[in-house]
């Protein structure tokens, strides 16, 4: 008997409730789906640009939100979060944001997008009915065996 491989591209999505268990919930999910297509390597970068995105969509919505995951190459993943809030934040309008101070707990989450995703963006969402509109931020994260992380942190 054969295995059913499946490869990219490939797509999952995650609804998830106004729950404060939700951001949790969707890194999990990301953390399986990227084991299960053999993409371990992308799981700790994926994971941190999933958690910030979920979490803000916690955060400044009041609705539901999801999570969506589709492979885009051998060593690619999008990560992409719809919310009800209609508002684009930097980095996604393509603005210069200010680097925060490291002393504010709020605002580092997002410059982690700028310095750990290959390619971001974003894109308003319009719906015929109330609820169905929003927003929906993406990144993209490839790995790459010879980046160095902590030198591009610096």
């Amino acid at each position: 008997m054969a295995l059913a491989t499946v490869t990219p591209p490939w797509a999952y999505t995650l609804q998830l409730p106004q729950d404060p268990r939700g951001p949790g919930i969707a890194r999990a999910t990301l953390r399986t789906v990227l084991s299960v297509h053999g993409m371990r390597d992308l799981i700790e970068d994926a994971e941190l640009l999933a958690s910030e995105l979920v979490t803000n969509a916690y955060e400044h919505s009041s609705g539901p939100y999801s999570l969506r995951l589709r492979g885009a190459g051998r060593n690619r993943v999008r990560v992409g979060v719809w919310d009800s809030n209609p508002e684009i934040p930097e980095p996604f309008v393509g603005g210069v944001t200010d680097v925060p101070c490291p002393l504010t707990e709020r605002g580092r989450g997002l410059q982690l997008v700028r310095e750990c995703a290959e390619s971001w963006g974003a894109y308003p969402v319009g719906g015929a009915l109330p609820g169905q509109g929003g927003k929906v931020l993406w990144v993209e994260c490839v790995w790459r065996p010879d980046r160095d992380w902590a030198s591009e942190l610096r």
